[in-house]
């Protein structure tokens, strides 16, 4: 077998991301029956140290980093990401050349089959997202919230065997490993607006390589890119980044799509949520660009910092600080 008839596709080593990863290897089988899939697992600084908060390390793309240089230097075709960790600014050789249909974007709670409201008062959340904790916490402000990291699994053990009466996953994971039966609860977005990206799988490519941007486009969906693209430009827009208490998803409704954003001051907890239908057409013409225009001015009336004032290292390390 020539060198050409293998793809080979980079991966972090998580359950959840071997899942991600073995999707997309599943689908190019399937579109090229003649070619091999290998998959390379690399270990990135974030699954490293699984301990420290992730604003502690002091940057994005935690997650990413070691898999773009693997891509940089040739080891890999592609590198599968869960979206919603790769930071808006890239190394300008590379892109995200496809996007797997969306699997479910909401948040979840995870307490055991209890919903919110029958939480005992003064319960402890682990959880290591502001956003999550903020917008709960404007849901339940008795609630006590802890900085949680670890895989899927170890979260949920540490629910299920006491140590925190909950905490709060996305819908995505969960299905994709099989545990949607560990799902107690479902936020609509209106409750927890969902994380930029959220539910995406992405996959990147060299700018350069026009055979592997063909082979992971051939498996792409067209309305995940549009929500993928429309989601980033938002975070571009607001001057956010992956660990910002912000969020933002876009969903097809018939014939349109309905955009909700949401933005938090981690100091205050003073938020902001506004929402916006848009056609594909007016999407595609820049409505957007009109509508983060309109959003940034109501929070700069309501003294709510945008993301690039509030979203520095030390300003989130003082909102753990302060739980």
């Amino acid at each position: 077998m020539t060198a050409e008839n293998i793809f080979r596709l980079g991966t972090r080593g998580s359950a959840l991301a071997l899942a991600q990863t073995n999707i997309v290897a599943d689908a190019v089988r399937a579109k090229f029956p003649g070619m091999r899939v290998e998959v390379d697992v690399i270990h990135t600084a974030g699954d490293k140290d699984r301990v420290r908060s992730l604003v502690a390390f002091g940057g994005e793309g935690v997650f990413v980093k070691e898999l773009e240089q693997a891509l940089l230097e040739n080891r890999i075709d592609a590198a599968v990401h869960s979206l919603k960790d790769v930071p808006e600014e890239m190394d300008p050789r590379l892109g995200l050349a496809a996007f797997l249909p969306r699997e479910s974007p909401f948040d979840v709670l995870v307490s055991g089959g209890k919903q919110l409201s029958e939480l005992p008062q003064g319960s402890l959340v682990g959880t290591g997202s502001p956003r999550r904790v903020l917008q709960l916490r404007a849901l339940r402000p008795d609630l006590k919230f802890t900085n949680l990291r670890g895989n899927l699994g170890s979260r949920i053990a540490k629910v299920e065997c006491g140590e925190f009466a909950a905490t709060l996953l996305g819908a995505a994971g969960l299905n994709r490993l099989g545990l949607s039966d560990k799902i107690s609860q479902v936020f609509s977005p209106a409750e927890l607006t969902p994380a930029i990206g959220q539910g995406i799988v992405a996959i990147q490519c060299r700018n350069s390589d026009g055979r592997a941007t063909e082979t992971v486009r051939a498996v792409g969906d067209v309305d995940t890119e549009l929500a993928a693209r429309m989601e980033r430009r938002w975070m571009k827009l607001l001057g956010g980044g992956c660990r910002v208490p912000m969020g933002a998803l876009l969903e097809k409704t018939g014939e349109r799509y309905m955009f909700q954003a949401y933005l938090a001051d981690p100091s205050t907890a003073a938020s902001e949520r506004q929402k916006k239908q848009f056609s594909r057409a007016e999407l595609e013409a820049g409505a957007l660009d009109a509508f983060a225009d309109e959003f940034i001015r109501t929070c700069r009336s309501r003294g709510i910092p945008l993301p690039s004032d509030v979203g520095s290292k030390d300003a989130l390390l003082k909102f753990w600080g302060n739980l």
